[in-house]
């Protein structure tokens, strides 16, 4: 579960001990917030893809060969960097 759904839990359970509830979740709500997320997290995890196969396909050189075979770590530092951008821009997104 995402960052906002776990606040969510925690707002939802403080709300139901403090008016005096057993603290126990209403499942439909909950069964609601799992499916929500597992679809955002589709959705991000499509993104992602779609990013980085469209990075692989416009650089005019194979990035395999170059972080494998030519052992080039400033080519491997720039691509982590693009998919640690990447991961957060889509978790503002979907947070």
């Amino acid at each position: 579960m995402g960052f906002a759904s776990g606040r969510f839990l925690t707002t939802m359970l403080q709300e139901s001990t403090a008016a005096g509830g057993s603290g126990v979740f209403n499942v439909p709500e909950l069964l609601q917030l799992v499916v929500g997320s597992v679809i955002f997290v589709a959705i991000g995890l499509l993104v992602f893809g779609l990013a980085f196969w469209l990075i692989t396909k416009l650089s005019p050189f194979s990035i395999r060969k170059e972080i494998e075979e030519d052992q080039n770590t400033a080519l491997g530092i720039v691509i982590g960097s693009v998919i640690i951008g990447l991961a957060i821009i889509i978790a503002a997104a979907i947070g």
